[in-house]
């Protein structure tokens, strides 16, 4: 079946998490995280992953911006940083992450093909909306979906179900793009068709699913959709 619908996550997939700790340590006065940017970032994204997963098996969902600011204050004590104002920054720029190069142009393409796009994402409504108003790519979707709306973080199945009660197609018109590569295996599992977009060149996860193609990033995801 031809695909009709293009779903992306959203954080590390169309939008860099680690363009906030990056932007903050290029700014003047920044000396101690320009030394430990690079392990807050991984500290903050591990965390902030972490706690969904935990939170969806133990049934304690909380909006996902607690869940950010939470795995923030974990990474910064990780590394001695203890700076409210660096924080406050950090979290400001969250809001605003910058989107992957290839993001506009790819978005544009499936459009023009007359294929819907959407965002699936753990991220809060107004999270969401920050980071796509930043971007400027929200003529490019056809909606924004949050598991804010379901009450559970991915990879429960209940967060896939939106594609379908949203746009009214079978798992199998859907791709599935992901940068993590444990929501592609899930998705893969659920039925979607799925690409993990594996910028870090990190092994595939020993999961039931495995996603059906592996890419570098997302620039030929409009010619693999059409190949589909």
């Amino acid at each position: 079946m031809a695909i009709t619908t293009c779903v992306f996550d959203a954080y590390g997939t169309l939008f860099d998490v680690s363009a906030a700790a990056r932007q903050a340590a290029e700014e003047p006065g920044r000396a101690a995280l320009a030394e430990n940017w690079q392990a807050l970032s991984a500290h903050w994204r591990a965390k902030q992953l972490q706690y969904t997963w935990l939170r969806a098996v133990t049934g304690q969902h909380i909006d996902f911006w607690t869940v950010t600011q939470d795995g923030l204050d974990w990474a910064m004590e990780a590394v001695g940083l203890d700076d409210l104002e660096l924080r406050e920054r950090l979290l400001a720029l969250y809001w605003e992450l910058a989107p992957y190069r290839e993001v506009p142009r790819v978005l544009a393409e499936l459009k023009a093909a007359g294929r819907k796009t959407a965002i699936l994402s753990n991220g809060s409504p107004d999270m969401l909306e920050g980071a796509v108003t930043s971007a400027a790519i929200g003529e490019y979707l056809d909606a924004v979906l949050s598991v804010q709306d379901v009450g559970v973080f991915k990879p429960d199945a209940r967060v896939y179900d939106m594609v379908g009660a949203r746009f009214g197609c079978a798992a199998s018109e859907v791709l599935f793009v992901s940068s993590n590569g444990w929501d592609a295996a899930c998705a893969a599992s659920y039925g979607f068709q799925t690409a993990w977009v594996n910028r870090a060149g990190e092994p595939m996860d020993r999961l039931p699913g495995k996603p059906a193609h592996v890419l570098k990033d997302l620039t030929t995801i409009p010619a693999l959709a059409e190949e589909l």
